[in-house]
């Protein structure tokens, strides 16, 4: 990054992810200047290290008080006529946006493009600082566009503008995936992007209602709980609200037609409408901590098919907007009940048993028969699946938190090793599938029934040969399942 900024190595950006925690990607020790420094002693350090920014601490107990950049200088110094004397406290910029080492990339894009800042600062849970952290090192690709669609999304004002904003995305996503970007990568962007399209839309609609004043949580939930969004995608997602003793319901009847709204802004920008209710809008899913854990407790301890079914969506949750602690206290709280629950994790590894790779007794691609879909493989259900059901099973067995299937490979790998190089095998077999999903999905033909359909036919020998060595991937974590609980 040379002298733009004090942030992550540029170097090893290639081998970090936007799931990569900000500790991975704080490169050096933040340059600092103390509060009773001059301008002109910030300006002199900020040349010498070559950096765009200093951060003003307390000396003693190196807690971040204000940051001091070259635009600063620009506006609050040069034009005013100011003194290069005169200390920097008076011309920084204070009230910072902060985040904790263990926060991540994803997160850290999230509230630079909300706040409408270039940079974050890193501080440990005491307040000590730990470094900076700059949209360059996240946003490396800006030639791609994702900075202008950013500064797009959080200008809309209308369903229009929002909608626009929206398919923006999608010609970006097309664009990076004629580019030949990775899977991971690309979904990565897609989804920062689809993050911050939905909270300026909940931002948009929180300002038409009356809203109760409790702490609320917005949640996403299956494939975008896990960051795995496709370009043929539905809404998922809940609210988890604290309310005083006695007034749950007055709060979820306040807020169910706010999330309705929210819903519709959605749907209108192309996120269709969950036809199973799975949203904010049903009541049933607009829920105080207290009742998303009895609703976890009763699923965890009577795994019948139908908990089965909402496991696969709600133990992938996210969260999107608000008191992000809401969903954060729940998910420890389920990481520990689920991981103790052994019948609980037999029954889900049984069930992720039954969707089984395409792939045939003697090594060859095994297609439907079916007459809406001849010589295809469903790519979703065949494909993807056999991982993501077993990466959940995994990891909350061994309490990794993380939500999307490639981290939660990579967390159970550090606590319960696959061997040798499999997780990375694992991780890119799964990619792999997701790829062949994008492409087909905005491919000649492509159609929302047919979304995940793939002839593999139309795949060249290498990729056929790639796509089995796929499957046989999720075949060897579903070895992994049968051989850790008996089946």
């Amino acid at each position: 990054m040379g002298a733009a900024d004090q942030g992550g190595s540029a170097g090893r950006l290639p081998s970090l992810t936007m799931y990569s925690p900000l500790s991975a990607i704080v490169g050096r020790e933040a340059v600092t200047v103390p509060l009773d420094a001059t301008v002109r002693e910030a300006l002199e350090i900020m040349e010498r290290v070559r950096v765009g920014s200093i951060v003003v601490t307390d000396p003693e107990r190196r807690f971040p008080l204000g940051i001091f950049t070259l635009r600063d200088h620009v506006r609050r110094v040069t034009l005013p006529g100011g003194d290069l004397g005169q200390p920097v406290a008076s011309v920084m910029t204070s009230g910072l946006i902060t985040l904790t080492p263990r926060a991540s990339a994803h997160q850290a894009a999230l509230l630079m493009a909300r706040n409408g800042v270039s940079r974050v600062v890193v501080v440990e849970d005491d307040g000590r600082l730990v470094g900076v952290v700059t949209q360059t090192d996240l946003f490396g690709l800006q030639q791609v566009g994702v900075r202008e669609l950013s500064a797009e999304i959080q200008s809309a004002r209308d369903v229009e503008a929002l909608r626009g904003a929206a398919r923006g995305i999608r010609q970006l996503a097309m664009g990076l995936l004629a580019k030949g970007t990775g899977a991971e990568t690309l979904t990565q962007f897609v989804t920062t992007l689809n993050d911050l399209l939905t909270i300026r839309i909940i931002e948009a609609t929180v300002d038409e209602f009356e809203l109760p004043p409790v702490p609320v949580c917005w949640i996403a939930l299956g494939s975008e709980g896990r960051l795995e969004q496709t370009f043929s995608t539905d809404q998922d997602n809940g609210i988890i609200f604290d309310a005083p003793a006695g007034e749950a319901e007055r709060v979820r009847t306040a807020l169910v037609p706010f999330a309705r709204a929210v819903n519709e802004k959605l749907d209108a920008c192309g996120f269709q409408l969950c036809k199973g209710g799975v949203m904010a809008s049903n009541p049933e899913w607009c829920l105080t901590l207290e009742e998303w854990r009895e609703k976890f407790s009763r699923w965890i301890h009577a795994p019948a098919p139908q908990a089965l079914l909402n496991a696969s969506i709600f133990f992938d949750l996210r969260p999107i907007y608000g008191r992000e602690a809401l969903a954060e206290r729940l998910r420890t709280w389920l990481l520990g009940a689920a991981s103790e629950r052994t019948l609980f994790l037999r029954t889900l590894a049984e069930e992720a048993l039954t969707c089984q790779p395409a792939l045939g007794t003697f090594g060859g691609l095994v297609t439907d028969r079916s007459r809406e879909f001849p010589h295809t493989i469903n790519l979703k259900n065949q494909g993807s699946r056999p991982f993501v059901d077993a990466a959940r099973v995994l990891a909350l067995a061994h309490r990794v938190p993380h939500t999307s299937t490639a981290e939660r490979l990579r967390g159970i790998d550090a606590v319960a090793p696959f061997g040798g190089e499999r997780v990375a095998a694992l991780v890119d077999g799964f990619h792999f599938i997701h790829l062949l999903r994008l492409r087909g999905q905005v491919g000649p033909g492509a159609s929302v029934a047919g979304a995940n359909h793939l002839d593999p036919r139309t795949l060249n020998d290498l990729e056929r040969r790639v796509l089995k060595e796929a499957f046989r991937q999720a075949q060897a974590l579903q070895l992994r399942l049968r051989l850790d609980y008996g089946l």
